[in-house]
C-alpha cells in the first residue's frame, strides 16, 4: 500500500554510520569464524581472514571521516603493515613480548607473504564496491 508515494511496507533505511558500524561487527565476525572454522581450503582458511582484516580496515577508516580516497588509505596502510613484517621486528615482539604486545604483533602480522596482499586488494575492492552501491542515491522507479 501507498501512502503519499511511500510504500508503508518497507522499514525506513538505516542511518549511514549505523550501517557502517553493523558491518564493522559483521566483518570482524566473519574474520574470526574464518580463523577458528577451517575447511582445508587455503583460499578460504588463510585469505578470506585477511580479505576481511583489509575491509575492516577500510571500515575504520571510512567511520573516521578523515578522508574520501577510503580505498586508496586503506590499501597504503596495509601495504605498510605487509612491509613492516619484512623487518622481523612484529615476530620478534610476538615471541618475546608481554601477552598485550604478542596480541598486538598477531594482529600485525608476522610473516610477510605477497599473497596477503593480493588478498587485502580483493578485501578493499570487495567493500569499495559495496560502498558505492551503498552510497548510490536509490533509483527511481518508473510507473508505466
Amino acid at each position: 500500500m501507498q501512502i503519499g508515494g511511500q510504500n508503508q511496507n518497507v522499514p525506513p533505511p538505516i542511518p549511514p554510520r549505523r550501517l557502517w558500524l553493523l558491518l564493522l561487527a559483521a566483518v570482524i565476525a566473519a574474520g574470526l569464524l574464518s580463523r577458528t572454522l577451517h575447511t582445508g581450503q587455503p583460499l578460504l582458511d588463510k585469505y578470506l581472514g585477511d580479505a576481511l582484516y583489509a575491509a575492516m580496515v577500510y571500515v575504520l577508516i571510512r567511520l573516521t571521516a578523515l578522508t574520501t580516497r577510503v580505498a586508496l588509505a586503506t590499501a597504503l596502510l596495509m601495504t605498510a603493515i605487509e612491509l613492516f613484517q619484512l623487518t622481523a621486528i612484529p615476530a620478534a615482539l610476538y615471541r618475546n613480548g608481554p601477552l598485550p604486545v604478542r596480541l598486538f604483533a598477531r594482529l600485525l602480522g608476522t610473516h610477510f607473504s605477497p599473497n596477503d596482499l593480493l588478498a587485502y586488494a580483493a578485501g578493499i575492492a570487495a567493500i569499495a564496491t559495496a560502498d558505492r552501491a551503498l552510497s548510490s542515491p536509490p533509483r527511481q522507479q518508473v510507473h508505466r
